[in-house]
């Protein structure tokens, strides 16, 4: 009732339906956005208190961009719409029947409308144990410890008598898809330049970096042309990349993969990933993938008034193949759907289904070197690479994080120098 008052208080009409959305990655926010001074009460649920820009987070792994370059504070984006309240929590149960949702702290709020969008996290396919040994990047906690664990590696083997200094310089990044791609051509870049005068008793520029793909070929999901130029890319960075070899074992000591065992202090995973538990929480049966079936609207198979979009939805194109798991699938659905809602709350009509508009599908592979695949029109090298980097700042949040992402991108480019070369995270390799 506290936050009935509260909005009344700001001009919100207390009975105006209520949307509750639960999470506040690109398609939560994109949904709430379309609602704001919409004569409906939102309430927007995230365990964290900021909006994540995933598709940069791996700068911030290897030390070309701060935490706070990719990520901004919920209440600051959504602030100035009254109408729209933000809650940090977990919802920990869903009740649709009744139509409400409980926190891990107990509060419970009733809803109108429900849109769960909770996101994906890393999939280690059933090896759960390699997670230590080998961390993901979807997260600020773990693209910081990831980064310590790269500059730590180099400091441990400036030290006078290590013994294993080879496997301390030696990088894998497993998987061959955009993630594990843009990962090894980061970190050779960083070791390749941005390092190269900052030690007297190694040369980080002859660090080895492996790519490791099970499948035959890199870049599945891209035209054969484009993955064969991001295969030669990388390789002019000194990126060794070893297809056709399945992972079998990564343990402290390095990994095995295809049979082959290879020293290394340093597994960086980018294998794939799984979308959250939303399936469980609303208890219903895991569409493909592990996600949500949802009908063209959005709304969930099976239940009445609660909708899902992004990775942890189960949404199919008009060839009835599942959409990919990206920012601009997301962003589109959230779009879409805070549309659709406004039309259903307010005037009762029905919308139409959801239809995905391709604007391109991108990797980065390193300076000047880029990839970007429209369908019928595709680009690479130097043009790719800008416009790559014109999309990522336009799909900031923030003006501020605009301005200051493409200052560190030119300073970065100018000199070839990175500065967010800090370890916050002592990392201690773990034993086994």
């Amino acid at each position: 009732m506290a936050e009935v008052r509260d909005m009344a208080g700001a001009g919100v009409d207390p009975d105006w339906p209520h949307v509750v959305i639960v999470g506040a990655g690109f398609g939560g926010l994109a949904t709430a956005q379309r609602l704001a001074r919409a004569p409906v009460r939102v309430t927007v649920v995230d365990r964290n208190n900021y909006h994540l820009f995933v598709p940069l987070l791996y700068q911030v792994a290897t030390a070309a961009l701060s935490p706070a370059d990719v990520a901004e504070p919920i209440r600051h984006i959504l602030g100035r719409h009254p109408n729209i309240r933000v809650v940090l929590g977990e919802v920990v149960q869903v009740e649709t029947h009744a139509q409400q949702v409980t926190l891990a702290t107990g509060e419970t709020l009733n809803y109108d409308r429900l849109v769960v969008a909770t996101g994906s996290t890393s999939s280690y396919f059933g090896h759960d144990e390699w997670r230590s040994y080998a961390p993901a990047c979807k997260s600020i906690e773990e693209a910081r410890g990831i980064r310590s664990r790269i500059l730590g590696a180099f400091e441990e083997a400036e030290r006078d008598g290590t013994a294993d200094r080879e496997a301390l310089m030696t990088f894998v990044i497993v998987g061959g898809g955009p993630t594990g791609v843009e990962l090894a051509g980061s970190v050779a870049e960083l070791a390749r330049y941005a390092l190269t005068s900052d030690f007297r008793r190694i040369r980080p520029e002859t660090a080895r970096i492996i790519l490791i793909e099970g499948g035959p070929r890199i870049l599945t999901a891209f035209p054969d042309s484009l993955a064969d130029y991001a295969e030669r890319a990388l390789k002019r960075l000194g990126v060794q990349v070893m297809t056709n070899m399945p992972v079998e074992s990564i343990t402290a000591a390095g990994l095995t993969a295809g049979g082959r065992f290879i020293p290394a202090h340093t597994v960086l995973w980018g294998a794939g990933v799984a979308p959250t538990g939303a399936a469980r929480l609303l208890g219903v049966s895991p569409g493909l993938g592990g996600r949500v079936a949802v009908r063209p609207d959005l709304s969930v198979e099976g239940l009445k008034n609660v909708y899902s979009l992004g990775d942890v939805a189960a949404c199919l194109d008009d060839d009835g193949k599942p959409l990919p798991g990206l920012a601009q699938v997301a962003q589109q659905q959230g779009d879409y759907l805070g549309k659709a809602l406004y039309v259903q709350l307010t005037r009762g009509t029905a919308p139409k289904p959801f239809r995905f508009h391709n604007r391109g599908n991108a990797a980065i592979i390193g300076r000047h070197a880029a990839i970007f695949d429209f369908g019928r029109f595709r680009m690479k090298g130097y043009p790719a690479w800008m416009l790559w980097a014109i999309v990522h700042v336009v799909l900031l949040v923030n003006f501020a994080q605009r301005i200051r992402v493409s200052l560190q991108w030119l300073w970065r480019y100018l000199t070839y120098r990175r500065g967010a070369r800090i370890i916050t995270t002592p990392h201690i390799r773990p034993s086994g």
